[in-house]
């Protein structure tokens, strides 16, 4: 069974912990508010529109209806789904939760089966591949009323399935799974004084911003195509 889940935090830092998750399968969903113990900074309020106040009187994740869900379910027959998983399974783990089945990380996959997107976040994605049309239907599907919204995170489960639905026009669930765990080589930088150039004429003209880039915290296949690019270039 897929399982597509999505986490908010209190802010934007390593230290920071889940205010929100929700999961999304074939047939229900589930969402919580939870309180971990940290405050929710203002920064990360003005993104999800959680705050501290919505989550005082919460419990903890494990007390929590998703927690409950997550652990029948966290066998080797069901696989996890998340845009940008290895954030996702970093905060579970923070509280203690180990996911034991498959993942598919609808982010990297996106990277290697549509290189030629200009931008690769979920938000982005779903308004570039119009995946908003199937919205409503999908609702009405779970019976959900509510509106969807950028970085809720049960808005973010569902458009999660409906940007995997897309996916698996190009691959099959098997071959996605392997896709997630390979690093994805690419052309140009989607962030950054750089944007939209190829990385390999940056690595070429300004090869000291892309050695600060592999020093910063910056995605992994950012990394790994700097480093190939340079390494050509020597």
């Amino acid at each position: 069974m897929l399982i597509f889940l999505d986490t908010e935090t209190t802010g934007l830092d390593a230290k920071d912990v889940m205010c929100s998750v929700a999961f999304v399968d074939d047939n229900t969903y589930g969402y919580s508010l939870v309180n971990e113990g940290k405050k929710i900074s203002a920064e990360a309020s003005s993104i999800h529109h959680i705050t501290n106040e919505m989550i005082k009187e919460k419990q903890a994740f494990k007390k929590s209806s998703v927690y409950t869900y997550l652990q029948k379910h966290n066998t080797e027959d069901n696989i996890l789904v998340a845009h940008n998983i290895n954030f996702d399974l970093g905060i579970l783990a923070s509280t203690g939760f180990i996911w034991k089945g498959a993942i598919i990380d609808t982010l990297r996959v996106s990277k290697h089966l549509i290189q030629e997107c200009d931008g690769f976040s979920l938000q982005f994605l779903r308004y570039e591949l119009k995946l908003y049309r199937d919205e409503e239907k999908l609702q009405e599907q779970y019976g959900i009323k509510d509106a969807l919204l950028a970085h809720n995170a049960l808005s973010d489960a569902l458009v999660t399935k409906l940007l995997l639905l897309y996916l698996k026009e190009m691959a099959s669930e098997e071959e996605m799974q392997e896709l997630s765990f390979k690093e994805v080589l690419l052309e140009k930088f989607s962030f950054g004084k750089h944007k939209g150039k190829y990385i390999e004429e940056v690595c070429i003209n300004d090869s000291s911003y892309a050695q600060w880039l592999l020093g910063s915290d910056t995605d992994e296949d950012v990394k790994y195509s700097i480093n190939y690019y340079l390494q050509g270039n020597e």
